[in-house]
């Protein structure tokens, strides 16, 4: 019998004086956890239910009869309003509003959950909570505020001339410009149409008047990027007016909002062209502002020297026909 001059230990491990070595600890680290399944529509109403049960219950129970003007009545044990005072006060049945605070898979109207809010007392984010959580699209409150900027952020816009700026919001309306925004693309076919906003502009203006030079390209983009926005605005009655009219004015904006197309909002080069000037290459940046979510100053840069100097000739026209 042959020896190797090692021994075993009784647990069967080879010594020190073993001529042949064993391999290196191997143990290798444990898997990661199987990453969670995808949520469904399903699975997430169903979530979304005890949250709308325990949120009602939590506004109900600070809102004191006091508050709406009701006796407090003897022997309440309840720490806020009872739930049929709820239901009174909001002009709703109580079975409809006891299931709903109990989560279950009824439907609410905009109205009847504006109604609830009222006698909750909810403010602007509890009451597009509310709304998320019974899955009914939520017209913000902040659109007929940013109707106007603030004087602060007209100052900032103006600050960028000679280069183009305005103020959009996601539905391109259009909330205030700089001079020589005004200078590049209010020339007169599009202030003729009379709606402030860049979609129905470029859409209905004759294309002999658009300002875009690689049209066919540019507007697929901006409808693509409308869309993008639209689905945080489904069924909110302006989004709504809006996509039905510049439809039934424009069958080319019909077309490609079918087309379902969707693209993020980022940096890109357009080419303008301007009867006094010619062709610029412009870049176009986009810049949030707080307090006001849905909009954007949108500034124009020169994309290369020449675009530079015929901005610049622009602008000197302009001066030029000012009054003395």
């Amino acid at each position: 019998m042959r020896t190797t001059g090692a021994t075993r230990t009784a647990g069967g491990a080879r010594t020190a004086g073993d001529a042949r070595t064993e391999p290196a600890d191997t143990a290798f680290p444990p898997a990661p956890p199987a990453a969670p399944p995808c949520p469904t529509p399903a699975t997430t109403s169903s979530r979304r239910r005890p949250e709308l049960a325990a949120f009602l219950r939590g506004r109900r129970a600070r809102v004191t009869p006091a508050d709406v003007g009701m006796p407090p009545g003897p022997r309440r044990r309840t720490p806020g309003l009872r739930r049929e005072e709820v239901a009174q006060l909001s002009g709703v049945g109580v079975t409809w509003y006891t299931w709903l605070e109990q989560g279950r898979p009824i439907n609410a109207s905009a109205q009847v959950l504006d109604a609830v809010a009222r006698t909750l007392r909810l403010d602007q984010p509890e009451r597009e909570h509310l709304y998320h959580l019974a899955e009914v699209p939520y017209a913000s409150r902040h659109e007929a505020a940013a109707q106007a900027v603030s004087p602060d952020v007209q100052t900032i816009i103006d600050a960028l001339d000679p280069y183009p700026a305005a103020v959009y919001n996601a539905r391109y309306d259009i909330l205030a410009t700089n001079p020589a925004y005004r200078d590049l693309f209010l020339i007169p076919p599009i202030e003729a149409i009379g709606v402030e906003n860049v979609l129905w502009t470029l859409f209905v203006v004759p294309v002999k008047h658009c300002p875009l030079v690689f049209r066919d390209a540019e507007l697929p983009l901006m409808v693509a990027t409308l869309r993008g926005e639209y689905g945080r605005h489904v069924g909110e009655p302006a989004w709504e007016h809006f996509i039905r009219e510049l439809s039934a004015a424009s069958p080319e904006f019909a077309a490609l909002w079918a087309s379902g197309d969707v693209v993020p909002p980022g940096p890109r080069v357009k080419t303008f062209w301007h009867k006094a000037v010619g062709e610029l290459r412009m870049t176009s940046v986009s810049l949030s502002i707080n307090g006001m979510p849905d909009c954007r100053i949108v500034a124009y840069t020169p994309d290369d020297e020449e675009t530079t100097e015929r901005m610049r000739q622009l602008r000197d026209l302009e001066h030029d026909d000012m009054p003395v």
